[in-house]
């Protein structure tokens, strides 16, 4: 794959990104815990991950989170959507990597999912200085084990058929 291929299909993942995250925006919460998402932007991390690395995946969460916030969002929806974005790209990253051999991309997804919320707690209590928001934690673990599994599935699903897809213009390519 070309170096300028690659940066197409990373900026396609960055906009798909950023157009489920401002979708993900207007949904209503479907869950009675408050800050609970869907998580939806995570099908696009997942899947820069599977097909590219840690570091692509962290690029485009980087960039989605930026766009994302800049066209929907305010400061502080940057900075906890960031800190959350970056550290469950890192575990996903590090659990593709070392250990796709015993994890799913729905168990690889729900760690992202849990290591988000985490991370997100985490600012909320640094920003409040009060780490009373922890007891808030596992009512937002429960919820991000739910979407880690429907993000999962998004996400496999895409991989293999994105894999066909890619393929396909790859070999296409190739024929010129």
């Amino acid at each position: 794959m070309t170096k300028n291929r690659k940066m197409i299909y990373l900026s396609l993942l960055v906009a798909g990104g950023v157009a489920l995250h401002l979708v993900e925006s207007l949904i209503p919460i479907p869950f009675p815990v408050p800050g609970a998402k869907l998580g939806l932007a995570n099908i696009v991390s997942l899947l820069a991950i599977a097909l590219y690395g840690t570091r692509e995946g962290l690029e485009v969460n980087i960039l989605r989170c930026l766009i994302g916030s800049l066209l929907g969002g305010s400061m502080s929806s940057l900075l906890y959507s960031l800190s959350g974005a970056v550290s469950s790209t890192i575990m996903m990253g590090i659990a593709y990597t070392y250990f796709k051999n015993a994890f799913s991309l729905v168990g690889i997804s729900i760690i992202g999912g849990v290591t988000h919320n985490i991370a997100q707690v985490t600012v909320a209590s640094l920003i409040l200085s009060t780490f009373g928001l922890f007891s808030y934690l596992p009512f937002l673990m429960v919820v991000g084990l739910l979407t880690g599994v429907f993000t999962g599935f998004a996400a496999g699903f895409a991989r293999n058929n994105l894999a066909i897809n890619l393929g396909q213009l790859e070999t296409t390519g190739k024929r010129r």
